[in-house]
């Protein structure tokens, strides 16, 4: 009788501790995804800057300083609910006006061109990286809140279920492609 109640005892704490391990991982998973949003929305907001600050400079022709600029504004101003097809729509933009590596080289040629062409470059790479570091914590997550015992003994709480920032990424391949920036 006591050796039953030993192993019983046993159980029920492995199975607690498990359960703890579990909603721990699954507490770091979100701060994970917290995080990396964070970063996400530094990079969009970076690279928004950028474009409205060349966007203003006059190193560029009317025509692409306003399709940039109001591209730029518009993922800017955008709600939350809005924001994935404004920033697709900037980066839409971006690879209109930065179509040819001529009009990259142009832009570097004006005084003040260079440090904004390589800053623009920059942070046009960082997008998609810091948008591939969120969504793969966001799959991790729905992975993990997908398993049986975690919707059974409701370890995630009241946390909302997390959603992966879908939008175009994909940068100007006149700028992506620069050599030694």
């Amino acid at each position: 009788m006591t050796a039953t109640l030993i192993w019983i005892l046993l159980a029920l704490v492995a199975i607690g501790m498990y359960l703890s391990w579990t909603a721990g991982r699954l507490d770091r998973l979100h701060a994970r995804i917290d995080a990396a949003r964070a970063a996400l929305d530094a990079q969009l907001l970076r690279r928004t800057s950028v474009t409205q600050e060349l966007a203003t400079s006059g190193v560029l022709d009317p025509a692409a300083s306003i399709v940039l600029y109001e591209a730029a504004h518009a993922a800017r101003q955008a709600e939350e609910e809005h924001r994935e097809v404004a920033e697709s729509e900037l980066s839409a933009a971006l690879r209109a006006v930065f179509a040819e590596p001529a009009q990259v080289e142009a832009v570097r040629e004006v005084p003040g061109g260079e440090e904004a062409t390589a800053e623009l470059a920059q942070a046009v790479r960082r997008v998609p990286m810091a948008r591939r570091f969120h969504n793969d914590a966001v799959r991790a997550a729905r992975a993990l809140r997908r398993h049986r015992t975690v919707r059974w003994f409701r370890l995630a709480g009241h946390a909302p279920f997390p959603l992966a920032f879908e939008m175009d990424d994909e940068p100007p391949r006149a700028l992506a492609d620069r050599p030694g920036s």
